[in-house]
């Protein structure tokens, strides 16, 4: 099954990841994709095009910014943002859903901690997982002292829940990639 979220489906997002996704769709229409627009004019006035491979690239690289600029705004207009901070009730307070932190042990006693983020979230290094994943569909709705079945490729599982909580889910915030346009060429 793929990520990708159907037409229909909602993107559900933390506010930290919704403010990434804004944040680099700024960046790639207020400096990257003017810094490209710039060394294309600047190449088109060269001259013959068929051999200029500034030309080549720099038309190859917009074709690219303005492909990301689509996508984000598309997962943006179908964004749902969820902050895991806000106050709950109820079942909603202890079961896990969208936004949780979970504790959990596997049957050798092994525990692990995991939160349930979205699509464009996810960090395996930070055990951050989507909630359309294998392990966030097995621990959905269930509480501390449930026992739930992971059923991934290759594996079944049981799986003990310790804790759920709802807390800040911080997600690095969007930082100018390396060798851009548009930053600032350093002078030799």
């Amino acid at each position: 099954m793929s990520d990708a979220v159907p037409l229909q489906q909602k993107n559900y997002i933390t506010p930290s990841g919704f403010q990434r996704l804004l944040d680099e769709r700024r960046f790639l229409l207020t400096r990257e994709r003017r810094a490209v627009t710039a060394v294309v004019a600047w190449a088109a006035s060269n001259g013959d095009r068929s051999e200029n491979a500034d030309y080549k690239y720099g038309k190859q690289r917009l074709r690219q910014i303005d492909r990301r600029i689509r996508f984000l705004t598309k997962r943006i207009d179908a964004a749902d943002v969820v902050d895991p901070e806000a106050p709950r009730s109820g079942r909603a307070a202890t079961q896990v859903f969208f936004g949780a932190t979970v504790r959990y042990a596997n049957a050798a006693g092994s525990e692990r901690l995991v939160c349930i983020v979205g699509l464009d979230e996810v960090d395996t290094d930070r055990n951050y997982i989507s909630w359309r994943s294998p392990l966030a569909r097995a621990l959905m709705k269930s509480g501390p002292g449930d026992s739930v079945v992971l059923r991934a490729p290759g594996t079944t599982e049981r799986l003990e829940i310790l804790e759920v909580r709802y807390a800040r889910i911080p997600v690095e915030p969007f930082s100018e990639p390396p060798g851009a346009e548009s930053a600032a060429k350093a002078v030799l």
